[in-house]
Protein backbone atom coordinates (compact mmCIF):
# COMPACT_ATOMS: atom_id res chain seq x y z
CA UNK A 1 0.00 0.00 0.00
CA UNK A 2 1.25 3.51 -0.72
CA UNK A 3 0.68 5.04 2.70
CA UNK A 4 1.01 4.31 6.39
CA UNK A 5 -1.87 3.34 8.68
CA UNK A 6 -2.16 2.42 12.34
CA UNK A 7 -5.12 0.67 14.00
CA UNK A 8 -5.74 -0.37 17.58
CA UNK A 9 -2.96 -0.37 20.15
CA UNK A 10 0.74 -0.49 19.26
CA UNK A 11 3.81 0.21 21.40
CA UNK A 12 5.95 3.34 21.04
CA UNK A 13 8.68 1.57 19.05
CA UNK A 14 8.94 -1.59 16.99
CA UNK A 15 10.26 -4.78 18.58
CA UNK A 16 10.14 -3.59 22.17
CA UNK A 17 8.22 -5.32 24.97
CA UNK A 18 4.46 -4.74 24.69
CA UNK A 19 2.75 -6.06 27.81
CA UNK A 20 -0.73 -7.52 28.06
CA UNK A 21 -2.92 -6.50 31.03
CA UNK A 22 -2.11 -9.85 32.68
CA UNK A 23 1.61 -9.07 32.58
CA UNK A 24 2.47 -11.33 29.64
CA UNK A 25 3.70 -10.05 26.28
CA UNK A 26 1.76 -9.55 23.08
CA UNK A 27 3.27 -11.55 20.20
CA UNK A 28 4.57 -9.63 17.18
CA UNK A 29 3.92 -10.83 13.64
CA UNK A 30 5.66 -9.11 10.74
CA UNK A 31 3.76 -9.42 7.45
CA UNK A 32 6.32 -8.37 4.86
CA UNK A 33 6.82 -8.55 1.10
CA UNK A 34 10.02 -9.50 -0.74
CA UNK A 35 11.79 -10.79 2.32
CA UNK A 36 12.44 -7.78 4.56
CA UNK A 37 12.96 -5.41 1.62
CA UNK A 38 9.50 -4.05 0.73
CA UNK A 39 6.18 -3.02 2.30
CA UNK A 40 5.23 -4.58 5.62
CA UNK A 41 2.94 -4.31 8.62
CA UNK A 42 3.53 -5.31 12.23
CA UNK A 43 0.63 -7.02 14.02
CA UNK A 44 0.33 -7.66 17.76
CA UNK A 45 -1.44 -10.88 18.79
CA UNK A 46 -2.72 -11.90 22.22
CA UNK A 47 -1.46 -15.44 21.50
CA UNK A 48 1.50 -16.63 19.40
CA UNK A 49 0.41 -16.71 15.72
CA UNK A 50 2.75 -19.69 15.22
CA UNK A 51 0.87 -22.25 17.35
CA UNK A 52 -0.70 -24.93 15.14
CA UNK A 53 -1.97 -28.29 16.40
CA UNK A 54 -2.86 -30.09 13.15
CA UNK A 55 -2.09 -30.04 9.42
CA UNK A 56 -4.25 -31.88 6.88
CA UNK A 57 -4.02 -32.05 3.09
CA UNK A 58 -7.20 -31.01 1.24
CA UNK A 59 -8.50 -31.72 -2.26
CA UNK A 60 -7.47 -28.84 -4.51
CA UNK A 61 -10.23 -27.88 -6.91
CA UNK A 62 -7.98 -25.25 -8.47
CA UNK A 63 -5.61 -28.00 -9.58
CA UNK A 64 -8.55 -29.60 -11.39
CA UNK A 65 -9.48 -26.50 -13.41
CA UNK A 66 -8.71 -28.34 -16.61
CA UNK A 67 -7.14 -25.45 -18.52
CA UNK A 68 -6.82 -25.95 -22.26
CA UNK A 69 -5.23 -23.73 -24.93
CA UNK A 70 -7.41 -21.30 -26.86
CA UNK A 71 -7.12 -23.48 -29.96
CA UNK A 72 -8.29 -23.15 -32.62
CA UNK A 73 -7.75 -19.45 -31.96
CA UNK A 74 -11.05 -17.65 -31.36
CA UNK A 75 -12.41 -14.58 -29.61
CA UNK A 76 -14.63 -15.82 -26.78
CA UNK A 77 -17.80 -14.60 -25.10
CA UNK A 78 -19.07 -16.01 -21.80
CA UNK A 79 -22.28 -15.20 -19.92
CA UNK A 80 -21.32 -15.51 -16.26
CA UNK A 81 -24.95 -15.96 -15.20
CA UNK A 82 -24.70 -19.42 -16.79
CA UNK A 83 -21.79 -20.50 -14.60
CA UNK A 84 -22.54 -22.81 -11.69
CA UNK A 85 -23.54 -21.25 -8.36
CA UNK A 86 -22.91 -22.44 -4.83
CA UNK A 87 -20.11 -22.94 -2.37
CA UNK A 88 -18.72 -19.76 -0.86
CA UNK A 89 -16.51 -16.90 -2.01
CA UNK A 90 -13.46 -19.16 -1.88
CA UNK A 91 -14.71 -22.68 -2.67
CA UNK A 92 -17.44 -21.51 -5.07
CA UNK A 93 -15.12 -19.83 -7.56
CA UNK A 94 -15.89 -20.97 -11.09
CA UNK A 95 -12.71 -20.74 -13.18
CA UNK A 96 -12.93 -19.02 -16.53
CA UNK A 97 -9.34 -18.62 -17.73
CA UNK A 98 -5.80 -18.29 -16.46
CA UNK A 99 -2.07 -18.81 -16.98
CA UNK A 100 1.06 -18.99 -14.84
CA UNK A 101 0.56 -15.37 -13.72
CA UNK A 102 -3.09 -15.27 -12.70
CA UNK A 103 -6.44 -17.04 -12.58
CA UNK A 104 -9.76 -15.36 -13.38
CA UNK A 105 -12.95 -16.81 -11.93
CA UNK A 106 -16.49 -15.82 -11.01
CA UNK A 107 -18.56 -16.69 -7.99
CA UNK A 108 -22.20 -16.33 -6.97
CA UNK A 109 -22.90 -17.20 -3.34
CA UNK A 110 -24.85 -16.28 -0.23
CA UNK A 111 -22.72 -18.36 2.15
CA UNK A 112 -19.92 -17.29 4.49
CA UNK A 113 -16.57 -18.98 3.94
CA UNK A 114 -14.11 -20.55 6.33
CA UNK A 115 -10.94 -18.72 7.32
CA UNK A 116 -8.60 -18.65 4.33
CA UNK A 117 -5.03 -17.63 3.54
CA UNK A 118 -3.74 -17.45 -0.04
CA UNK A 119 0.03 -17.68 0.14
CA UNK A 120 0.62 -17.86 -3.63
CA UNK A 121 -0.22 -14.22 -4.39
CA UNK A 122 -2.47 -11.21 -3.92
CA UNK A 123 -6.14 -11.25 -4.90
CA UNK A 124 -8.36 -8.58 -6.44
CA UNK A 125 -12.05 -9.31 -5.85
CA UNK A 126 -14.47 -7.12 -7.82
CA UNK A 127 -17.99 -7.16 -6.33
CA UNK A 128 -20.50 -6.71 -9.14
CA UNK A 129 -23.69 -7.35 -7.13
CA UNK A 130 -24.70 -7.66 -3.49
CA UNK A 131 -22.84 -6.76 -0.32
CA UNK A 132 -20.21 -8.58 1.70
CA UNK A 133 -18.18 -8.07 4.87
CA UNK A 134 -14.51 -8.86 4.55
CA UNK A 135 -13.05 -9.94 7.90
CA UNK A 136 -9.31 -10.33 8.45
CA UNK A 137 -6.51 -10.15 10.99
CA UNK A 138 -6.41 -6.42 10.16
CA UNK A 139 -10.13 -5.73 10.75
CA UNK A 140 -13.23 -5.50 8.59
CA UNK A 141 -14.16 -3.89 5.27
CA UNK A 142 -17.77 -3.47 4.20
CA UNK A 143 -17.91 -3.92 0.43
CA UNK A 144 -20.68 -3.61 -2.14
CA UNK A 145 -21.35 -3.29 -5.84
CA UNK A 146 -18.48 -1.63 -7.67
CA UNK A 147 -15.85 -2.30 -5.01
CA UNK A 148 -12.48 -3.79 -5.72
CA UNK A 149 -11.11 -5.47 -2.57
CA UNK A 150 -7.35 -6.01 -2.72
CA UNK A 151 -6.17 -8.82 -0.42
CA UNK A 152 -2.40 -9.07 0.16
CA UNK A 153 -0.77 -12.47 -0.05
CA UNK A 154 -0.78 -14.33 3.26
CA UNK A 155 -3.70 -12.43 4.87
CA UNK A 156 -5.95 -14.69 6.96
CA UNK A 157 -9.50 -13.64 6.15
CA UNK A 158 -13.05 -14.69 5.40
CA UNK A 159 -16.02 -13.33 3.43
CA UNK A 160 -19.50 -12.94 4.95
CA UNK A 161 -22.23 -12.01 2.42
CA UNK A 162 -24.94 -9.57 3.47
CA UNK A 163 -28.57 -10.47 3.98
CA UNK A 164 -29.85 -8.77 0.83
CA UNK A 165 -29.19 -11.63 -1.57
CA UNK A 166 -26.27 -13.45 -3.19
CA UNK A 167 -22.92 -11.80 -3.87
CA UNK A 168 -21.56 -11.93 -7.41
CA UNK A 169 -17.89 -11.26 -7.86
CA UNK A 170 -15.03 -11.50 -10.31
CA UNK A 171 -11.90 -12.90 -8.64
CA UNK A 172 -8.39 -12.30 -9.95
CA UNK A 173 -5.81 -14.47 -8.19
CA UNK A 174 -2.25 -13.33 -8.93
CA UNK A 175 1.04 -15.17 -8.55
CA UNK A 176 2.57 -12.00 -7.14
CA UNK A 177 1.54 -8.58 -5.88
CA UNK A 178 -1.27 -6.32 -7.12
CA UNK A 179 -0.50 -2.62 -6.68
CA UNK A 180 -1.41 0.83 -8.00
CA UNK A 181 0.57 1.55 -11.18
CA UNK A 182 4.01 2.91 -10.35
CA UNK A 183 3.58 5.83 -12.76
CA UNK A 184 0.79 7.16 -10.49
CA UNK A 185 3.11 7.35 -7.46
CA UNK A 186 5.94 9.60 -6.35
CA UNK A 187 9.27 8.03 -5.42
CA UNK A 188 8.01 8.11 -1.82
CA UNK A 189 4.74 6.34 -2.67
CA UNK A 190 2.28 9.27 -2.68
CA UNK A 191 -0.35 9.40 -5.41
CA UNK A 192 0.59 12.11 -7.89
CA UNK A 193 -1.72 14.86 -9.13
CA UNK A 194 -2.23 13.19 -12.51
CA UNK A 195 -3.34 9.88 -10.96
CA UNK A 196 -7.01 8.99 -11.58
CA UNK A 197 -7.56 8.21 -7.88
CA UNK A 198 -5.80 8.93 -4.60
CA UNK A 199 -5.44 7.92 -0.95
CA UNK A 200 -8.78 9.49 -0.02
CA UNK A 201 -10.54 7.01 -2.30
CA UNK A 202 -9.09 3.93 -0.57
CA UNK A 203 -10.89 2.33 2.38
CA UNK A 204 -8.73 0.41 4.80
CA UNK A 205 -9.92 -2.05 7.45
CA UNK A 206 -11.94 -0.95 10.45
CA UNK A 207 -11.04 -2.63 13.68
CA UNK A 208 -9.13 -4.69 14.51
CA UNK A 209 -11.39 -7.64 15.38
CA UNK A 210 -10.91 -9.46 18.66
CA UNK A 211 -12.16 -13.04 18.40
CA UNK A 212 -11.84 -15.88 20.90
CA UNK A 213 -11.59 -19.54 20.12
CA UNK A 214 -9.34 -22.56 20.26
CA UNK A 215 -8.47 -25.18 17.63
CA UNK A 216 -9.54 -22.91 14.76
CA UNK A 217 -9.11 -24.26 11.20
CA UNK A 218 -7.63 -22.09 8.45
CA UNK A 219 -7.48 -23.19 4.80
CA UNK A 220 -4.07 -22.27 3.38
CA UNK A 221 -3.13 -22.23 -0.30
CA UNK A 222 0.51 -22.48 -1.31
CA UNK A 223 2.26 -23.70 -4.44
CA UNK A 224 1.80 -27.30 -3.30
CA UNK A 225 -2.00 -27.07 -3.04
CA UNK A 226 -4.46 -26.69 -0.15
CA UNK A 227 -3.80 -27.49 3.51
CA UNK A 228 -6.10 -27.15 6.50
CA UNK A 229 -4.02 -25.85 9.42
CA UNK A 230 -5.64 -25.93 12.85
CA UNK A 231 -4.45 -23.04 15.01
CA UNK A 232 -4.33 -23.33 18.78
CA UNK A 233 -6.02 -19.90 19.07
CA UNK A 234 -8.19 -17.79 16.79
CA UNK A 235 -6.00 -15.75 14.39
CA UNK A 236 -8.27 -12.71 14.84
CA UNK A 237 -6.72 -11.92 18.24
CA UNK A 238 -4.84 -8.83 17.02
CA UNK A 239 -5.04 -5.82 19.36
CA UNK A 240 -3.27 -3.45 16.98
CA UNK A 241 -1.12 -3.13 13.87
CA UNK A 242 0.69 -0.53 11.81
CA UNK A 243 2.44 -0.36 8.48
CA UNK A 244 1.99 -0.09 4.74
CA UNK A 245 0.71 -3.59 3.95
CA UNK A 246 -3.01 -4.31 4.47
CA UNK A 247 -6.20 -5.07 2.53
CA UNK A 248 -8.21 -2.17 1.17
CA UNK A 249 -11.25 -1.39 -0.99
CA UNK A 250 -11.61 1.00 -3.92
CA UNK A 251 -14.91 1.70 -5.66
CA UNK A 252 -14.90 1.90 -9.43
CA UNK A 253 -17.13 5.00 -9.30
CA UNK A 254 -14.24 6.89 -7.67
CA UNK A 255 -12.02 6.36 -10.71
CA UNK A 256 -11.54 9.67 -12.57
CA UNK A 257 -11.58 9.04 -16.34
CA UNK A 258 -9.08 10.86 -18.52
CA UNK A 259 -10.70 12.50 -21.56
CA UNK A 260 -9.04 13.54 -24.82
CA UNK A 261 -10.25 15.30 -27.95
CA UNK A 262 -10.04 11.93 -29.72
CA UNK A 263 -10.35 8.39 -28.42
CA UNK A 264 -7.89 7.50 -25.62
CA UNK A 265 -6.39 3.98 -25.43
CA UNK A 266 -6.88 1.60 -22.47
CA UNK A 267 -3.70 2.60 -20.53
CA UNK A 268 -5.50 5.79 -19.40
CA UNK A 269 -7.98 3.52 -17.61
CA UNK A 270 -5.37 1.45 -15.78
CA UNK A 271 -6.25 0.95 -12.11
CA UNK A 272 -3.84 -1.73 -10.83
CA UNK A 273 -0.82 -3.67 -12.04
CA UNK A 274 0.23 -7.23 -11.30
CA UNK A 275 2.90 -9.64 -12.52
CA UNK A 276 2.51 -9.66 -16.33
CA UNK A 277 -1.01 -8.20 -16.26
CA UNK A 278 -2.91 -4.96 -15.67
CA UNK A 279 -6.45 -4.19 -14.44
CA UNK A 280 -8.35 -1.27 -15.98
CA UNK A 281 -11.65 0.44 -15.12
CA UNK A 282 -13.94 1.78 -17.84
CA UNK A 283 -16.34 4.31 -16.34
CA UNK A 284 -18.99 6.74 -17.69
CA UNK A 285 -17.23 9.83 -19.03
CA UNK A 286 -17.69 12.70 -21.51
CA UNK A 287 -17.44 11.68 -25.12
CA UNK A 288 -14.39 12.72 -27.13
CA UNK A 289 -14.96 16.36 -28.05
CA UNK A 290 -13.18 16.93 -31.34
CA UNK A 291 -15.93 17.67 -33.89
CA UNK A 292 -14.48 14.98 -36.17
CA UNK A 293 -13.80 12.40 -33.42
CA UNK A 294 -14.81 8.75 -33.61
CA UNK A 295 -15.86 8.26 -29.97
CA UNK A 296 -15.54 4.48 -29.62
CA UNK A 297 -12.53 2.14 -29.87
CA UNK A 298 -10.81 1.68 -33.20
CA UNK A 299 -9.96 -1.79 -34.50
CA UNK A 300 -6.85 -2.94 -32.71
CA UNK A 301 -4.54 -5.91 -32.39
CA UNK A 302 -2.56 -6.06 -29.15
CA UNK A 303 0.30 -8.24 -30.32
CA UNK A 304 1.67 -8.74 -26.80
CA UNK A 305 -1.49 -9.30 -24.76
CA UNK A 306 -4.81 -11.07 -24.34
CA UNK A 307 -7.70 -8.76 -23.41
CA UNK A 308 -10.49 -9.78 -21.02
CA UNK A 309 -13.46 -7.45 -20.53
CA UNK A 310 -16.21 -7.89 -17.92
CA UNK A 311 -19.25 -5.78 -18.79
CA UNK A 312 -20.64 -4.53 -15.49
CA UNK A 313 -23.27 -1.89 -16.27
CA UNK A 314 -24.66 0.39 -18.95
CA UNK A 315 -24.84 0.02 -22.72
CA UNK A 316 -21.59 -0.89 -24.44
CA UNK A 317 -22.06 0.89 -27.77
CA UNK A 318 -19.01 -0.53 -29.51
CA UNK A 319 -20.31 -4.12 -29.41
CA UNK A 320 -24.03 -3.45 -29.84
CA UNK A 321 -25.65 -6.25 -31.79
CA UNK A 322 -22.96 -8.81 -30.93
CA UNK A 323 -24.80 -10.44 -28.04
CA UNK A 324 -22.57 -8.73 -25.46
CA UNK A 325 -24.53 -7.30 -22.52
CA UNK A 326 -24.25 -6.72 -18.78
CA UNK A 327 -22.82 -9.89 -17.25
CA UNK A 328 -20.80 -10.77 -20.36
CA UNK A 329 -17.09 -11.56 -20.36
CA UNK A 330 -15.16 -11.39 -23.62
CA UNK A 331 -11.68 -12.64 -24.44
CA UNK A 332 -9.94 -11.05 -27.41
CA UNK A 333 -6.63 -12.91 -27.75
CA UNK A 334 -3.36 -11.91 -29.29
CA UNK A 335 -3.42 -13.04 -32.90
CA UNK A 336 -6.90 -11.62 -33.48
CA UNK A 337 -7.86 -8.08 -34.50
CA UNK A 338 -10.98 -6.82 -32.75
CA UNK A 339 -13.00 -3.63 -32.57
CA UNK A 340 -16.50 -2.20 -32.90
CA UNK A 341 -19.37 -4.09 -34.44
CA UNK A 342 -19.82 -2.91 -38.04
CA UNK A 343 -22.25 0.02 -37.95
CA UNK A 344 -21.49 0.91 -34.32
CA UNK A 345 -19.29 3.89 -35.26
CA UNK A 346 -21.99 5.40 -37.45
CA UNK A 347 -24.62 4.84 -34.75
CA UNK A 348 -22.61 6.66 -32.08
CA UNK A 349 -21.78 9.56 -34.41
CA UNK A 350 -25.50 9.90 -35.15
CA UNK A 351 -26.25 9.87 -31.41
CA UNK A 352 -23.62 12.59 -30.86
CA UNK A 353 -25.18 14.72 -33.55
CA UNK A 354 -28.52 14.26 -31.79
CA UNK A 355 -27.05 15.61 -28.53
CA UNK A 356 -25.44 12.67 -26.74
CA UNK A 357 -22.45 13.90 -24.71
CA UNK A 358 -21.40 11.02 -22.41
CA UNK A 359 -20.69 7.31 -22.45
CA UNK A 360 -22.88 4.94 -20.44
CA UNK A 361 -20.80 1.88 -19.64
CA UNK A 362 -18.87 0.41 -16.76
CA UNK A 363 -16.47 -2.46 -17.31
CA UNK A 364 -13.45 -4.15 -15.74
CA UNK A 365 -10.63 -5.12 -18.09
CA UNK A 366 -7.69 -7.46 -17.51
CA UNK A 367 -4.87 -7.40 -20.05
CA UNK A 368 -2.36 -10.22 -19.74
CA UNK A 369 1.08 -10.32 -21.33
CA UNK A 370 1.16 -14.09 -21.68
CA UNK A 371 -1.58 -16.12 -23.43
CA UNK A 372 -4.59 -17.17 -21.41
CA UNK A 373 -5.71 -20.76 -21.18
CA UNK A 374 -9.42 -21.60 -20.99
CA UNK A 375 -11.10 -23.46 -18.13
CA UNK A 376 -12.80 -26.48 -19.67
CA UNK A 377 -15.86 -26.32 -17.41
CA UNK A 378 -16.58 -22.73 -18.51
CA UNK A 379 -17.60 -24.00 -21.95
CA UNK A 380 -21.19 -24.34 -20.72
CA UNK A 381 -21.37 -20.54 -20.33
CA UNK A 382 -19.88 -19.74 -23.75
CA UNK A 383 -21.70 -18.06 -26.62
CA UNK A 384 -20.21 -20.15 -29.41
CA UNK A 385 -21.52 -17.81 -32.13
CA UNK A 386 -19.64 -14.75 -30.85
CA UNK A 387 -16.58 -15.16 -33.08
CA UNK A 388 -18.70 -14.57 -36.20
CA UNK A 389 -20.52 -11.46 -34.85
CA UNK A 390 -18.37 -9.01 -36.86
CA UNK A 391 -19.00 -10.90 -40.11
CA UNK A 392 -22.75 -11.28 -39.46
CA UNK A 393 -23.15 -7.57 -38.80
CA UNK A 394 -21.06 -6.63 -41.84
CA UNK A 395 -23.29 -8.70 -44.15
CA UNK A 396 -26.58 -7.15 -43.11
Amino acid sequence: MPYYRVAGEVPRKRHIRFQRPDGGLYAEELMGEEGFSSDSSLLYHIHPPTAIVKSEAMPDLAAERGYVPNHPLLPRHYRVANLAEGGDLVTGRQPLMGNDDLAISFVTTADACDLYRNSTGDEAVYVSDGSVRFESVYGTIEAGAGDYVIVPRGTIHRWVPGAGGPVRAMVIEARGHIRPPRRYLSENGQFLEHAPYCERDLRGPQGPILADGEDVPVIVRNRGGLTRLTYAHHPFDVVGWDGYLYPYAFNISDFEPIVKRTHAPPPVHQTFEGPNFVICSFCPRPLDFDPRSVPIPYNHHNVDSDEVLFYVAGDYSARRGSGVDVGSVTLHPSGFTHGPTPGAVEAVIKAMEAGRTTTDETAVMVDTFRPLLLAANAAAAEDTEYAWSWARADRR
